[in-house]
């Protein structure tokens, strides 16, 4: 049987479990958006949680697809993390440096989940929040010992634009979007070059910072819940997120996870592959000609 974690860490008991020294693996998930100019792989060498590796979006993903950090194939994720010193039965604790909290983590959290590792844990409050604590940072790093990882897809929990396409008409499924508001209603401009603002018929917006709270921690069960039931999103249903590039849409997965639903899946070519596949009428946009 598969070694179950729980989604969300404090601060004090990754404190604790590092000096107990366990099988567990830390990894650093910083990504940031190209028009920030910040280089996350850099940053991790000048300051990380002692221990840590880095974990990169765009290069563990289909380097043969168009879009930007498409899951990878089994084999290559194996590969990877295998040579992150990661077996099937270590503790995975996921961060990032954003100041958001989290920002990128909870993707490589579902990318592990959705890759059968249900050993995988965020760091609740990211690195802005350890720092913040005065616990440990370092600027050494130990390049891991490689190892043997094996993976097994859930494909289940991966929608592709056909899929959505077909959702038009079907309903089978509730889709929610997790870009900002802006940008979901068509007013707000797209940090990607050659895509504009808009959303899919019948999506629902809920932004990803809105499942976390000022601190940068992600909000208690009972207020999660309360959002997803303003937003009008049954719980007990199946639910499909997106965003931009499918990487803030995993806050409403780990957030649905919390709630006790689990299974969400993820449309990994979101908004970037839907505005340039999909005909007018399926992008919905209250700026129409302002962006176009």
């Amino acid at each position: 049987m598969a070694l179950q974690a729980r989604a969300l860490l404090t601060s004090k008991w990754l404190a604790e479990a590092v000096k107990a020294q366990g099988k567990m693996r830390i990894l650093d998930t910083s990504w940031y958006l190209p028009k920030l100019r910040r280089n996350a792989k850099s940053e991790f060498k000048k300051r990380h949680i002692p221990g840590a590796a880095f974990f990169d979006i765009d290069q563990c993903c289909d380097k043969t697809s168009p879009l930007d950090h498409m899951l990878p194939s089994e084999e290559i994720f194996a590969d990877y993390v295998g040579n992150l010193g990661i077996e099937s039965d270590t503790h995975v604790v996921l961060y990032d440096a954003s100041e958001f909290g989290a920002f990128s983590a909870p993707r490589v959290w579902w990318m592990f989940r959705v890759f059968g590792h249900s050993a995988v844990s965020l760091l609740n409050g990211g690195l802005r929040n350890w720092e913040l604590e005065g616990r440990p940072i370092s600027d050494k790093y130990v390049r891991p010992t490689p190892t043997e990882f094996k993976a097994s897809l859930n494909r289940t929990w991966i929608r592709t634009y056909e899929d959505i396409l077909e959702n038009l008409d079907s309903k089978k499924f509730q889709v929610v979007d997790a870009r900002p508001a802006g940008r979901f209603k068509g007013v707000d401009p797209e940090p990607r070059d050659n895509t504009e603002p808009g959303h899919i018929p019948g999506s629902i917006s809920i932004p990803f910072h809105s499942f976390l709270s000022q601190s940068g921690h992600f909000l208690p069960k009972e207020q999660l819940q309360a959002l997803f039931a303003r937003a009008g999103v049954d719980l007990s249903c199946p639910i499909c997120v997106l965003c931009g590039s499918a990487v803030t849409a995993c806050h409403v997965a780990l957030a649905a996870h919390e709630c006790g639903n689990p299974g969400v899946s993820v449309y990994d070519g979101s908004w970037s592959e839907w505005y340039t596949r999909a005909v007018p009428e399926h992008v919905i946009s209250e700026g129409r000609g302002k962006h176009w």
